[in-house]
């Protein structure tokens, strides 16, 4: 099977519902019709070209820990740099730019409410920037699922 085309089927199909089972990428090369070993393969160049970041849950942060929104006043020529060292955080869930004064937001997620702070105090002394902590206070339910159309 071709790579690009398994990419978009694994994409469409596993956003939501990953198999949760012992052998998860069996499963899915399963229900695709390849082999396991094709699977991880396409996975990997996924994650190799930047297509892929993580493959992983997204837990009700209440029953999981602790988490929270914040967002930096990044100058646009440090941007680049300050978003790179946001990510290599393993508490940070994901970072996106926005045009806005605070223009790099970013999830964090630990186990507790300490451990938060204490992450967003090195970023803060790291960067010299003072990050917008918005802890959530409200849970919001939406589907952050992307279809890719028809598959090539």
């Amino acid at each position: 099977m071709n790579l690009q085309l398994l990419s978009r089927q694994l994409m469409d199909r596993f956003q939501h519902g990953m198999p949760l089972c012992p052998e998860p990428f069996k499963e899915m090369a399963t229900v695709l019709g390849c082999s396991e070993d094709h699977v991880l393969a396409c996975l990997q160049q996924m994650e190799r070209t930047g297509t892929l970041s993580r493959i992983g849950p997204v837990f009700e942060h209440s029953r999981a820990g602790a988490s929270t929104l914040a967002a930096f006043a990044v100058p646009a020529e440090r941007l680049q740099q300050v978003a790179e060292h946001v990510s290599q955080y393993a508490e940070v869930n994901h970072n996106y730019a926005r045009e806005h004064f605070y223009n790099l937001w970013f999830v964090l997620t630990g186990p507790d409410r300490p451990h938060i702070d204490r992450v967003l105090g090195k970023l803060k002394t790291e960067t010299s920037l003072t990050p917008l902590d918005l802890p959530m206070l409200t849970a919001y339910r939406i589907d952050l699922g992307f279809a890719l159309g028809e598959t090539p």
